[in-house]
């Protein structure tokens, strides 16, 4: 034990041991830095520091410089055995002519992939929108970093990232973010998050082979997730419906005005949800009728008005001091929370899977079912391509709907010349459209709206019936037909006095018999 010891205290000594697990053992603290030189391996060493801190290291030359690499700190996992195993693939790396200390060197000044993400935000995105730049960084501190943020940028495969895409599709980085006073963002994840980040990353990569710090980008070629597009067209009974509610919801002040003018607007325009809510009265070219955006999606762009949505526009009061067209509650903003007006406007029509930008498809699509071509649809949506646009061919289909009539019409005669052929396609379809409403495209601006719209207190004023007996008719149902307008309870004065007809009608009946 004397002589291991003994062995162990050599110092920068010229004569070498064989480290094993014995040797490190009994090492102690001497108040000296000191270093052990391996009898078997050339290069291999322990060194002890003062305190007694036992380091495994390999010492090489290359290229005339003498040069000392750290394996690591005795502990797991660097054991005396492991320490060895290193040092002799070390040994093979200067064989080969690559320095093993500068590599460590480079690994540790290469970016990580948190750093690349900043970087990419900070000089990537200069000349993109801030709208684009904000779901950049959403989709990297939200799903990126947490999952890839400390890897390196060169150690990325694409099997690491077809784990991204998966990982962010299961929900694993689902968190709830407090985002300022009393507001909370809902991180859910999903296989549309995942394809957003998927893409996100990939033009981080992008720009990293741009600037040389990577050869290649791995992103290239994985396959997201199959895309739902979501097309939902308002036939004219559920316009006509959802302009009944607007204009009830008006008149009863359970909405504010504003909120349910952008509805309007939106519906008679086709334009964007943001480009309606921060829309300025000096964009309005009230002479040519028309907006003048400075900015949208697809740029600065000119949007034609009907004189509907002109008429929906100038009816807005003006706030002074506010250059918004729909004044928000603040002073100086615009209306900026219209979700929440939506969902109750639209559970009151009946319209509960519709969503804000579905009005933009509406509008497209009655100008395909009236005859306008792709390319005006086009224009006056301010699409920028024509594959946008050619969603909505299927509506605008007449010349085909049309031979394919002909040729059925030829074929059915000669199958069964005796079979009474009914009418044209146009014919049919008259037929079988719904007429309960006299469907026109007018309710929608809520200026031309044949009920009147009663709260439960001025409809029992009406038909001489008590407030309580109004709720209890309610509870049994079998009371007047009513609809609920956010949290009020309304009844169309047609209705109502129909019911009310109905309900003499059906005493006299009783009395007579």
């Amino acid at each position: 034990m004397e002589t291991t010891l003994a062995k162990a205290n050599l110092i920068m000594a010229d004569r070498s041991v064989r480290i094993n697990k014995r040797l490190i053992d009994s090492i102690k603290p001497t108040g000296k830095d000191r270093l052990i030189r391996d009898a078997d391996l050339l290069g291999f060493g322990a060194r002890v520091s003062a305190l007694g801190l036992i380091t495994y290291v390999f010492q090489y030359r290359f290229e005339g410089r003498q040069r000392r690499y750290k394996i690591g700190t005795h502990g797991s996992p660097w054991t005396p055995e492991m320490a060895r195993l290193e040092a002799k693939r070390l040994v093979g790396l200067v064989a080969e002519g690559i320095d093993p200390q500068q590599t460590k060197f480079d690994e540790r000044a290469e970016l990580s992939v948190a750093e690349l993400c900043d970087l990419y935000l900070a000089e990537g995105l200069l000349t993109r929108k801030e709208s684009s730049i904000s779901a950049a960084r959403s989709d990297i501190e939200h799903h990126v970093k947490p999952l890839l943020g400390l890897r390196r940028v060169s150690s990325l495969s694409r099997a690491d990232l077809e784990g991204l895409l998966r990982d962010v599709a299961a929900g694993k980085t689902a968190k709830t973010v407090k985002q300022g006073k009393r507001r909370l963002a809902r991180v859910r994840g999903g296989k549309g998050a995942a394809n957003s980040t998927l893409t996100t990353l990939s033009a981080a990569l992008g720009f990293a082979v741009s600037r040389g710090l990577r050869a290649n980008n791995p992103a290239i070629g994985i396959r997201k997730y199959p895309s739902k597009k979501i097309e939902r067209f308002l036939s004219p009974a559920e316009l006509a419906r959802l302009g009944q509610v607007l204009a009830s919801a008006s008149s009863l002040g359970v909405e504010s005005p504003f909120a349910l003018a952008a509805i309007r607007i939106l519906m008679l325009t086709g334009c964007r949800k943001n480009e309606i809510l921060t829309l300025k009265r000096a964009h309005v070219d009230h002479y040519h009728r028309c907006l003048r955006l400075p900015d949208s999606k697809t740029g600065s762009k000119i949007v034609h008005l009907g004189m509907a949505a002109m008429r929906a526009i100038e009816a807005i009061p003006e706030v002074a001091g506010n250059p918004y067209l729909l004044p928000g509650k603040a002073d100086g903003t615009h209306v900026t929370d219209l979700q929440a007006c939506w969902e109750r406007i639209r559970a009151a029509a009946g319209l509960d899977d519709v969503r804000i930008h579905d009005l933009r498809h509406s509008f497209a699509s009655v100008g395909a079912a009236s005859g306008d071509s792709m390319l005006i649809i086009g224009a006056l949506l301010g699409h920028s391509s024509p594959k946008t646009t050619a969603r909505y061919t299927h509506l605008s289909d007449h010349p085909l709907k049309s031979a394919a009539d002909r040729i059925a019409d030829a074929i059915a005669s000669f199958l069964d010349p005796d079979e009474l052929q009914p009418g044209s396609a146009a014919e049919i379809r008259a037929q079988t459209s719904p007429s309960e409403h006299n469907l026109s495209l007018s309710p929608v601006l809520g200026s031309v709206i044949m009920a009147k719209w009663l709260d439960t207190r001025a409809a029992a004023a009406r038909i001489g019936f008590s407030v309580g007996t109004m709720q209890t008719y309610r509870w049994m149902g079998t009371g007047p037909t009513f609809r609920k307008i956010g949290r009020r309870v309304v009844y169309a004065t047609e209705e109502l006095d129909a019911w009310v007809a109905a309900q003499a009608s059906a005493a006299s009946e009783n009395l007579a018999a």
